[in-house]
């Protein structure tokens, strides 16, 4: 039923908690490959330019490019570990546009993500990544609430 499942992440230990999700589905169904996916956000404020230059605004994002590709690698070897398929993929632009973009080109089945990941003002100013993923998909989208996350009733 499924060929390629999408993980995105961003990180966050909360983005983390979708991957016993992930293990069941991908084995329980033979999926044939796991996509770990990290989105840079690019400096785009001119002011930073300014202030720093154009040289180490580059330095700092070929460093944020290099600790991201480090991460999704090292999350890949821990569901290798577990049996799958994996491959990672880091891009750059913003978070919930990304997602749908790679997960139309790369042929997704499924995308699997946390419902949390950043939060407080943050959240509040860049909107819900998951939310804007689960409102603008052509593929079915599991949103995996992490535990501790859900308020009371």
């Amino acid at each position: 039923m499924y060929h390629r499942i999408l993980v995105p992440l961003d990180g966050s230990e909360f983005s983390e908690c979708v991957f016993k999700h992930v293990k069941a589905i991908a084995l329980g169904c033979n999926v044939p490959e796991v996509v770990l996916l990290q989105v840079l956000e690019p400096i785009a404020q001119h002011q930073v330019y300014e202030l720093l230059g154009d040289y180490q605004v580059r330095d700092i994002q070929n460093q944020a490019q290099a600790s991201t590709e480090t991460y999704v690698s090292q999350q890949a070897e821990k569901l290798k570990k577990e049996g799958l398929t994996v491959r990672t993929a880091v891009v750059s632009g913003n978070p919930s546009e990304e997602i749908l973009d790679f997960a139309a080109k790369n042929q997704v089945d499924l995308i699997i993500m946390s419902t949390h990941g950043r939060s407080g003002v943050s959240r509040w100013v860049m909107g819900s990544v998951t939310d804007r993923v689960l409102r603008h998909s052509i593929v079915p989208v599991l949103a995996v609430s992490p535990p501790g996350c859900r308020g009371g009733r």
